[in-house]
């Protein structure tokens, strides 16, 4: 695991995102990555000749997409690394962006995800080698079975949710419930992709996708783009850079062995990852769970994000339920959890998705958030997950 409070600070001076869209509704990649690596420079008022490196993060594409997004920002002949980290691409692309910086091989950075996605549920597009997924594959099946007619992906993570289930009894609906908030956050929100805001009724009456989620509880997939400028406290000073938002810590873990041992579909899904980066993160900051603002986490599906709650430490073990009918998750309780509507409603273009919560948390934490707005807001936790696997958690706070 790489971890440590950061040997010098590294600041977010610039976001930029672009609403995410359904398949076949957006721009092409290079256009998307463009525009959103644009848009960041653009916030952070800063001439991309200054960017040092790039980290450019994508699933779906050949290998050098990254250059082929950022030729249409500039010419400039500085290192671009291409990153691909499964759903935690984008957080991948910005913890290489901000370990290039604090350990001063540079002074700025940029940090780039997009996804152009297909419609329908998540394959592979090479079935002449072995899946990366093949033994998160094999201890699922092992445990619980393969449903051949059921989204793979839901099956792991709806798995996960069963197996909490056993233990502590909760009723299915409060995974529904997660479904509910998330649409609430994202009426608030221009650029997701879902703001119809929905009834439990309407969740749970939903289409089962693999019990207990259904259709409403699975994060749809999406087309998007989304940035991050970081840079040290030196260089921002003599840019004259926003440096309201400083990286306070930064985690990254993979899998250990219980993920495969323990007969357990919530550590295979990555609870133990989630675990240890936010422990690590806490302790290097020395900041603890109970004094974040505001959290965007990896909620891919409804029970993820229940399961994330405790795995974060923002509420005790066995405690999600009662986090949930408590309101302690949204707006007025003890945490705001995914203001953006998170995966679920904002949207899911696996690239950018780590980068369009580095968006939405250094807007909160500059206080630009408009409606979805957290009051107070000064320390926010970053969340994302990536099967295979990787989980990156980050934590920001703003320095007024």
């Amino acid at each position: 695991m790489s971890t440590a409070r950061l040997q010098r600070p590294v600041h977010v001076v610039g976001v930029g995102m672009i609403p995410f869209t359904k398949p076949g509704a957006s721009a092409p990649y290079t256009q998307m990555g463009a525009q959103a690596a644009s848009l960041a420079l653009a916030d952070a008022n800063l001439d991309y000749a200054l960017v040092e490196q790039a980290y450019v993060g994508y699933v779906y594409g050949d290998s050098t997409a990254g250059q082929a997004a950022l030729y249409g920002v500039g010419l400039s002949g500085i290192p671009i690394f291409n990153v691909n980290n499964n759903c935690s691409t984008g957080s991948s692309a910005l913890f290489l962006a901000r370990q290039a910086v604090e350990s001063e091989q540079v002074e700025c950075a940029l940090a780039l995800g997009f996804e152009q996605m297909q419609p329908g549920a998540l394959k592979s597009h090479w079935d002449d080698r072995p899946s990366p997924l093949a033994r998160f594959a094999q201890a699922m099946t092992e445990h619980q079975g393969y449903q051949a007619d059921a989204p793979r992906a839901a099956q792991f993570f709806g798995g996960a949710g069963r197996d909490y289930i056993a233990q502590y009894g909760i009723r299915k609906d409060t995974f529904g419930r997660i479904a509910v908030k998330a649409r609430q956050h994202a009426a608030r929100n221009p650029l997701a992709v879902f703001r119809q805001t929905l009834t439990l009724d309407e969740v749970m009456a939903a289409p089962t996708v693999f019990d207990p989620l259904t259709r409403y509880q699975c994060c749809p997939p999406t087309c998007g783009a989304a940035a991050a400028i970081v840079c040290s406290a030196d260089f921002a000073q003599r840019h004259g850079l926003d440096r309201t938002v400083v990286i306070a810590a930064q985690a990254m873990t993979t899998d250990r062995p219980q993920a495969f041992d323990a007969d357990d579909m919530r550590q295979v899904v990555g609870v133990d990852m989630a675990v240890r980066a936010a422990r690590a993160v806490y302790e290097a900051a020395g900041i603890g769970p109970e004094a974040i603002d505001v959290v965007e986490l990896h909620d891919c599906f409804t029970a993820n994000e229940l399961l994330t709650y405790e795995a974060l430490g923002l509420t005790p073990e066995g405690t999600a339920e009662r986090f949930i009918l408590d309101g302690d998750n949204t707006y007025g309780g003890k945490v705001v959890t995914n203001p953006s509507g998170g995966l679920l409603s904002k949207g899911h273009p696996l690239g950018a998705t780590g980068l369009a919560q580095c968006y939405e948390l250094t807007q909160q934490l500059r206080g630009r958030a408009e409606q979805r707005q957290v009051e107070g807001a000064r320390i926010a936790l970053q969340h994302n997950l990536g099967l295979g696997g990787a989980c990156v958690v980050t934590l920001y706070q703003a320095v007024h």
